[in-house]
Order: C-alpha cells, then structure tokens, then sequence
C-alpha cells in the first residue's frame, strides 16, 4: 500500500511517498514560495542507498499548481516511483482547523469537506489550501481513500482552563468559541521524540513550532496543557505575515477611527503583519540577510520575534510547574541557530542556556544543544509531520 502524504503551508507545499509500514519514505518534497514566479520544487527520490534530486523552479500560482507538479514527478517513468497513479491507495491531508468535530484521523467525505469549508474563516491562510490540495488529489487519484489529519486535534485533550476564554458561556456552549491550537501534528510529533531522548515519559516540555507560522505549546507527557495560537492561527507569536498577540482594542480602533472594514482588517492581521510588517520580509532568511547588512527594521524584528518567545516559555514554565526540555523545530527553529541563541540569551534564571559550538553545528537528526549538565535540555528536532499523518492514516485504513 502506497500512502501519499500532502502537507500544505500559507506558501508552501510539503509531500512524502511511503510504502506501508510507513516508516522510511520513498520520495520526500517541498515546495516553496508559493503564489511568486521563483517558486521551487525540491525533491528526493530514494532507491536502497542511493537518493536523486530532482528540482523545478517556475511560477506556481497556488497550490493546486504545485500539487499538480508533484504528481508529474511521481508519475515520471525516469523517477520509478510510480507506474501510474492507480498505485496510491491513500492520500493523507493536512488540514489546519478541525474545530471540535475531528480528534483523529477522519476519512474525507462530500459532509467533510463541507466542515472544512465551513471554517475557511478561522483559518484563512490554510484550510482554503488544504481544502484546493484535497479537490486536486481527489481528481488525480480517485480510487485512492483521502484521509485528513487536522492539527487541531491533538489540542483537544486541554484542560478547559487553558481552551476555554472568559466570555459567556453560551459563546462556548452555542458557538463553540475556544481555544483550538494549531501545528498539532508537528507538537505530538516532536514531543515524542523528546520523551524518548530524556527517557522520561512524563516529561515537562515546552515545543517551539518555528515556520512561516508559529507556535509553542506546554505538553506534559502526552497531555497537551496550553498553546499559544487560538481560535484560528492568528494569536501567540510574531509569524512570517500574522501579527501574533494584540489587544483586540486595536481591532476597534482600526474598524471605529481608520474606517477599515472586516475584509481589511483580516488581511492586514493575517498577510500584512508580523515580520513582514515589521521589516518589509516574511522569509527568516530574508530576514537574516538584511540585518546582517545592518537594515535597523530587520534587527529590531528579529528583537521582537526572540522576545515574545521567551515570554512563552515564562508563562509555560508556570503552567508546567517546571521543564525538562524545551523543543525548537520546523523551517526556522531547526535551521536558524541565531534565532535559537537569542531566544536562549538571559534565561539562565530557568537553567536555560547552549553551547554555541552545538548550537551552530548542522546535523541531521535530533540533537542536544545545552551544555552537558544542564538542568533544562534544549534540544532541536526536526519535525516530521508527514510521517506522523502517515502513521495516523495507516492505523485508519
């Protein structure tokens, strides 16, 4: 059994092929800059010892064009992956916003798919893409199964302390109005890796998702006990275009004074803030580039997405009551060693500090980074959340 696994971004577009039992891919993949004329396709092909890249740079207009470049790839005679498109029996999806109806991995049905669509409003950046990719994979493989993976998921074990805001319980009750949290999949993912390193299975750990989207959670074992993102991914940290935490006053006042309509002031929270609003880029390694040219915005943006970490973790240091391990993970938290020192700087107060030489080395795979001894390992973790989608749709079918 073949299980294709698609994995959509704001702007990218992340794939892996398996063989069942899903545990070492056949081909792996990311597409990036989605939406610009440079964007590229990056893909590697695995056959025994040996691993083929194979590269595509075009204009992808949305998702849907990406995901129909991936498939010409894997249907490729010269690739060898697949003799026709019939060989996928399962295509996994995730998708961002589940809200209360899905806990596990959920066989996607015409009534699915409506629930998906339903709550393009409190995930705009993503579920209309996760929704695109879903249509596409249906018209090119349909005999295949299509199984969604919905990183709201693993956050419905929290407390309702933590899910519920003090509002009106009826706005719970009736409108289920709550904390949903997001980047679920690559939360479970990480933090399992991490208990085993620390071979402590009720670990304290606070995991820092950090891509064009961001979050942390706190997780205590298996149990998630907070997040930083929300009812839609908009809230907690400062993200590659979304603002992160601000007072909802600010709403009123750009609506009341500034005349912006609804419309406007989404696409202002959701595509125009955060880094890119902070410095003119959404890319860290944008970002990256012009602080080290001395660009006062981009250094003082790179201040700004450091400080609201820490202030997470604090809070997540209290609400774990304690903590073993704190996790760095995705696009910037596994690749960015400058984001990872300046998070770190001046927490010894919680026995958080690195070793740079550590620090600075590019390895792959799971990694200790803090000085031996430590009393609060800082590891990074590559994410894998496509195999963790995949894992979860093997045991559903």
């Amino acid at each position: 059994m073949k299980i294709l696994v698609i994995n959509a971004g704001s702007s990218s577009l992340k794939f892996q092929l398996f063989n069942t039992p899903p545990e070492k891919p056949l081909c792996t993949g990311l597409a990036e800059r989605i939406g610009n004329n440079d964007a590229l396709l990056r893909c590697k092909i695995y056959s025994g010892n040996n691993e083929k890249t194979v590269e595509k740079q075009q204009g992808l207009a949305n998702h849907g064009d990406a995901l129909g470049l991936i498939i010409e790839i894997l249907t490729d005679a010269e690739n060898q992956l697949l003799k026709n498109k019939e060989e996928i029996t399962v295509v996994g999806h995730r998708v961002v916003h589940g809200g209360e109806d899905f806990t596990t991995a959920t066989i996607i049905t015409p009534q699915v798919k409506e629930k998906i669509k339903h709550l393009f409003p409190l995930a705009p950046l993503h579920n209309p893409a996760n929704y695109a990719c879903i249509e596409v994979a249906e018209e090119h493989f349909p005999a295949a199964k299509q199984v969604a993976v919905f990183d709201t998921a693993f956050h419905q074990a929290m407390p309702p302390r933590a899910f519920r805001y003090a509002l009106p319980s009826s706005y719970y009750t009736e409108h289920r109005i709550r904390v949903y949290g997001f980047h679920g999949t690559s939360h479970k993912y990480v933090t399992g890796i991490a208990r085993d390193m620390l071979g402590n299975p009720d670990a304290k750990m606070i995991s820092i998702h950090l891509g064009n989207g961001c979050s942390m959670a706190a997780v205590k074992g298996d149990k998630p006990l907070d997040t930083s993102m929300g009812f839609g991914p908009l809230s907690g940290l400062v993200m590659g275009t979304r603002s992160g935490d601000i007072d909802p006053s600010v709403i009123f006042h750009l609506r009341k004074v500034l005349k912006m309509t609804t419309d406007e002031v989404d696409n202002l929270l959701n595509r125009q803030s955060g880094m890119l609003g902070l410095c003119g880029y959404s890319d860290m390694r944008d970002v990256n580039k012009a602080a080290a040219s001395g660009d006062a915005s981009a250094l003082f943006a790179l201040e700004a997405y450091a400080y609201r970490i820490k202030k997470y973790i604090g809070a997540y240091a209290a609400v774990l009551n304690g903590v073993d391990t704190i996790i760095f993970t995705a696009g910037v938290g596994e690749n960015d060693s400058d984001t990872r020192a300046r998070v770190c700087r001046d927490m010894d107060w919680l026995g958080v500090s690195i070793n740079d030489a550590a620090n600075n080395q590019r390895v792959a795979g799971p990694r200790e980074i803090s000085p031996a001894g430590s009393p609060v390992k800082v590891m990074v973790v590559p994410t894998n959340e496509e195999l963790e989608i995949a894992r979860e749709c093997a045991v559903r079918i």
